[in-house]
């Protein structure tokens, strides 16, 4: 039974990997008609009216003393910061190019936790680590300007940003998944990026006066089955695994954009650029080579 509910998390993590793989082609779809932020505040409110009319399924909810502060810290990580960031690096940058940023993530939380939780960490994932920041280094100075991303260097430092927020979030996350459902603490992501996007998008952008079919259904998209479909199935996913072990499936998010992107977009990457995108799988091979997994993350008090 056990090995059956490991076997159901990581379908649930790949599904997920998919389904964010793809959001990199909606959100630079959206971002063509529609200002960032109402984009993202249009994804938020559309979750948060599904929630909502399927809020008898919320599961568990068991508050302590002080839960507050560690559930404001995962929604201010994200989507807040987070969306901000995404969003200015794909103003930026071309969809597989962000999507390669994200295979930093793992090593990301794997200096996290020995930072947070005194984790330990081997000499063979730092290597790893410093491999993979010089190969996503590489991948944004070998990249020219062009109409997917016009200012790549610039872009991936968001993206980079961005994936420092989703390390606060997944340490958090796997503090709070043992206490609250992942339909609670995913309804709880919707909600707040409302009430967060709506004056911001409010003060920086007027009311888009007319949308295109496609650009409404990248935004439907994106609020039905990426902000629903796949922090739902990683937030299960997380309260199942060790946060480690976890957020290991982000690697494939890279996989699933490049395809995406070629697809969908017409997007490339040059031979330079994929010797660099190849060094940064490669250090994170090496982090996870013959390295015993951490403790799971769990415990920030």
């Amino acid at each position: 039974m056990a090995q059956q509910g490991r076997l159901v998390a990581i379908a649930c993590l790949v599904l997920a990997m998919a389904l964010w793989g793809s959001s990199f082609i909606a959100l630079k779809l959206a971002f063509q008609e529609v200002a960032p932020h109402w984009v993202i505040f249009a994804r938020m409110a559309l979750g948060s009216l599904i929630f909502l009319a399927a809020w008898r399924w919320r599961g568990t909810l068991d508050y302590r003393p002080g839960d507050w502060k560690y559930l404001l810290g995962l929604a201010a990580c994200e989507p807040c910061l987070y969306f901000i960031f995404e969003a200015l690096a794909l103003q930026h940058t071309s969809a597989s190019q962000a999507g390669m940023i994200t295979a930093l993530l793992p090593l990301l939380v794997a200096v996290g936790a020995y930072a947070l939780l005194h984790e330990r960490i081997t000499r063979g994932t730092m290597a790893g680590f410093l491999l993979a920041v010089v190969g996503a280094v590489w991948l944004s100075l070998a990249s020219d300007s062009d109409g997917h991303a016009p200012q790549p260097l610039l872009g991936n430092f968001y993206e980079f940003l961005a994936m420092l927020c989703a390390t606060g979030y997944t340490l958090l996350l796997k503090h709070l998944s043992s206490r609250y459902s992942a339909f609670f603490l995913t309804a709880m992501q919707a909600f707040i990026g409302s009430v967060f996007f709506l004056p911001l998008a409010s003060f920086t952008s007027p009311v888009p006066e007319s949308i295109s079919a496609l650009g409404i259904g990248a935004m439907i998209y994106l609020g039905t089955v990426v902000t629903v479909g796949a922090y739902g199935l990683y937030n299960f996913g997380v309260s199942r695994l060790p946060a480690s072990q976890a957020t290991g499936f982000i690697n494939l998010i890279p996989v699933f954009t490049l395809i995406f992107a070629w697809g969908l977009l017409g997007e490339r990457l040059t031979g330079v650029q994929l010797l660099a995108a190849g060094l940064v799988f490669v250090g994170v091979a090496l982090s996870q080579w013959k390295s015993s997994a951490p403790a799971p993350a769990g415990v920030l008090d």
